[in-house]
């Protein structure tokens, strides 16, 4: 059977149980379009994450929704265009890329294959204070840089991991030191881009745990997914998006349903909830 045409709907707005620390949004996108070559990957998007939200945005491969990230690293930036537009980040639009790496933790596969060196997971934790990939002879290394470092690595449950070179690790070891390296700043938002890509099932079972774990801890997480099981239970909204465009946006269970799924997917499908995961059938 055909799938279900849905419109592309914002649903109402998430309850929260929790009070949000500050009124100014952690990204705030209005009519913002960006082109990579002669393509469109995001179309006019209007989208605002609060600080202290737990969000994740869906879509398929080719959906636009990684353009996201490479915006948040500067990596593309929106195109100039007659009508108004605006791409904040906690309230301003332009930033130092150092000073945001200290208010954002990113881990993206691009993370993956710089830091995956002959490095120890130590160093490549230590080496968020400075930006770099690694500890070079020029940096100061403080006596409290090296107690966060140890402390992060406690809680990622990684210290045994310490003294190893990251080019030895396997793809979980090694995706759990690069959250430790983006979280020394104690930034206002972990940021994952497709974290269990090239995790086999252990691993990312871990994995999910441990996002579990730090969401627990008051860490705000924006995660960027085409799997639908990496949207943790402790994430309280989901947004879709198709074809560079904001399909869908509201509470996750009124998002995750068959009709919408089906619609952003472009087949049939049904939709498993279990212990506060979703699935796809």
């Amino acid at each position: 059977m055909p799938p279900v045409p849905v419109t592309p709907a914002v649903l109402p707005p998430v309850s929260h149980n929790r009070s949000l620390a500050h009124s100014t949004p952690l990204l705030d996108f209005q009519n913002v379009t960006v082109q990579r070559g002669d393509r469109i990957v995001l179309d006019g998007v209007t989208l605002s994450i609060a600080q202290g939200e737990h969000a994740a945005i869906l879509g398929p491969n080719g959906s636009g929704k990684s353009t996201f990230i490479k915006l948040l690293t500067r990596e593309l930036y929106p195109i100039l265009k007659p009508e108004p537009w605006s791409l904040r980040i906690l309230g301003r639009e332009r930033w130092h890329l150092f000073d945001l790496r200290n208010h954002l933790g990113i881990v993206s596969n691009d993370w993956m294959q710089m830091c995956t060196r002959d490095y120890s997971a130590y160093e490549i934790v230590l080496s968020g204070f400075f930006g770099s990939v690694g500890i070079w002879p020029n940096h100061h290394v403080a006596a409290a840089m090296e107690e966060k470092a140890r402390a992060l690595m406690e809680l990622l449950e990684v210290t045994h991991l310490a003294g190893r070179n990251t080019n030895e690790l396997s793809s979980g070891e090694a995706r759990r030191i690069l959250i430790g390296r983006a979280l020394v700043h104690d930034p206002q938002a972990l940021v994952l881009d497709e974290p269990t890509s090239s995790l086999d099932l252990h691993a990312t079972y871990e994995l999910r745990e441990m996002l579990r774990k730090l969401a627990r801890n008051g860490i705000s997480i924006l995660m960027v997914t085409h799997h639908l099981p990496d949207i943790i239970p402790e994430m309280d909204r989901v947004v879709l998006i198709r074809a560079g465009r904001v399909y869908c946006d509201g509470p996750k269970q009124q998002v995750l349903q068959p009709a919408t799924l089906s619609g952003l997917f472009g087949f049939p499908v049904e939709v498993l909830e279990r212990g506060g995961y979703y699935h796809v059938l």
